[in-house]
């Protein structure tokens, strides 16, 4: 049996799949903000709790913010900043008294999609996640592309390409730099937006309930958005060339984005024609427990193993 986690800034997902992918149980549990030793608890519990409803141990993997530096083996790259500079993996070694697979959380989604999801038999599945952070992994062949740096995949601190004037310098984003993709298409980057153009200070949802009431603004508002994030995901796809792009997130469940990508990306990337799948990942908010599951996935290379 095999547990994944799914460490967020608010919950703590975990699930329990059979050999084949199958559930044997789930749950989540509050996450302990701010709280290093409690997030470990709770972490401990969840997976006792697991193996519990299950009736049997398992191997453990977590999928976390940031990711564990090979240089030091602390955690960097956290927006949970009170996991950052902490030796997380070791310390939840200790408390589970067993090995742990600790990866990105967008690595684990694109793990997901890359075994029993959209990318199920491809070769490089690229997974973006589009939400109240932006970020995206890489699976080859089934399994994460972590990089020598532990850093492949950190698309969204990455500028905004071929910015146009009015798109200089950009937002202000919490790593410190200015125009990081994730300040213009994550979902707070796409309200922020909004406001700018209009004075009106609503969420992401509500712009994309005026959209869908015919609101010019609102339409104008995801034109732009469309336009940007087409560009970034035009330079990934130049850099890995992957057979499926898997978007994840709150806002992949936003149809106009989807149908709207295709023609946004195609302009941008760097050949004779462009047709690549765009989709939304198959297991909607439960791929990145999932992939953290298939992190001990040491069976034939993208399949379900023993």
């Amino acid at each position: 049996m095999r547990i994944g986690i799914d460490l967020g800034g608010t919950k703590i997902a975990g699930i329990a799949l059979d050999e084949r992918g199958a559930t044997r149980a789930e749950q989540r549990v509050a996450t302990p903000r701010d709280d290093y030793a409690g997030t470990l608890g709770a972490i401990a519990d969840l997976v006792a709790s697991l193996e519990r409803a299950a009736g049997c141990a398992g191997t453990v993997g977590i999928g976390m913010p940031g990711a564990v530096s090979p240089r030091t083996g602390l955690v960097k790259n956290a927006n949970s900043v009170w996991l950052n500079g902490q030796p997380f993996a070791g310390d939840l070694e200790r408390v589970l008294c067993r090995p742990v697979r600790v990866e990105n959380d967008a690595n684990c989604l694109a793990v997901s999609e890359a075994v029993d999801g959209a990318g199920a038999g491809l070769g490089t599945v690229w997974a973006l996640i589009l939400g109240t952070g932006v970020g995206s992994g890489i699976a080859i062949a089934g399994r994460a592309l972590s990089g020598r740096g532990r850093i492949a995949g950190e698309w969204g601190h990455n500028p905004l390409p071929a910015p146009r004037d009015d798109e200089r310098p950009g937002p202000a984003c919490y790593c410190g730099r200015h125009g990081c993709l994730e300040t213009w298409v994550s979902g707070p980057g796409l309200a922020a937006d909004h406001a700018r153009r209009t004075g009106t200070p609503i969420g992401g949802e509500a712009v994309i309930a005026a959209l869908r009431a015919g609101d010019p603004a609102a339409d104008a508002t995801i034109a732009r958005y469309l336009d940007r994030l087409g560009r970034g995901i035009a330079q990934g796809i130049n850099l890995i060339d992957p057979d499926i792009v898997v978007i994840g997130g709150g806002l992949s469940r936003v149809p106009e984005i989807l149908a709207g990508l295709p023609e946004r990306v195609a302009p941008h990337v760097f050949s004779d024609a462009f047709d690549t799948p765009i989709v939304a990942s198959r297991h909607g908010d439960a791929s990145g427990v999932r992939g953290a599951a298939w992190l001990w996935n040491d069976g034939p290379a993208g399949l379900p193993g023993a």
